[in-house]
């Protein structure tokens, strides 16, 4: 398993830490280690599985930072933003 540390500015609130939590729950090959306000720590069996957690999680309206691959597009705002 490899550890993977995402940033996600979007993801304050328990809302938005709930929604994300429910996107990704149903990854096999994902261990959730500690999901808090704009962090998220995991380990992945593989890079193919870290690919599809950061792109679940970008489908669930989050910018991904922190991220080692070509730069994220698309929504940059949380559920939560005015």
């Amino acid at each position: 398993m490899k550890n993977v540390e995402l940033n996600i500015p979007g993801m304050q609130s328990a809302h938005c830490q709930t929604r994300v939590s429910d996107a990704i729950k149903n990854i096999d090959g994902v261990k959730v280690e500690k999901l808090e306000s704009t962090k998220l720590s995991a380990s992945v069996e593989s890079e193919e599985i870290k690919e599809e957690l950061v792109e679940t999680i970008k489908r669930a309206g989050y910018k991904v930072e922190g991220y080692d691959s070509e730069k994220e597009s698309g929504s940059s705002a949380s559920c939560c933003s005015n």
